[in-house]
């Protein structure tokens, strides 16, 4: 991990995103405080790939296969039109 005085980080932004890119967070000291710049692959490996609405509901356990022999087998109440 690299460190950087955030007025350095500003001077050399340029390597610093490069050194991010490639996969080492780079650290930003300001007197109130600190930052981790990570690449955008690196934070998403971090937080664990997460699935679309669409990937989750394909993936589900195969019991979504037997959901016609869960519904409720009742005869559907007749109405007045």
């Amino acid at each position: 991990m690299d460190e950087w005085r955030i007025a350095d980080a500003k001077n050399k932004f340029s390597e610093l995103f490069n050194n991010a890119l490639m996969g080492r967070a780079q650290i930003v000291h300001r007197r109130d405080g600190d930052v981790i710049i990570l690449s955008r692959n690196e934070y998403e490996r971090l937080l664990g790939q997460k699935k679309s609405f669409k990937q989750y509901i394909l993936s589900a356990p195969h019991e979504i296969d037997n959901l016609d022999d869960m519904r409720d087998k009742n005869p559907v109440r007749s109405i007045d039109l």
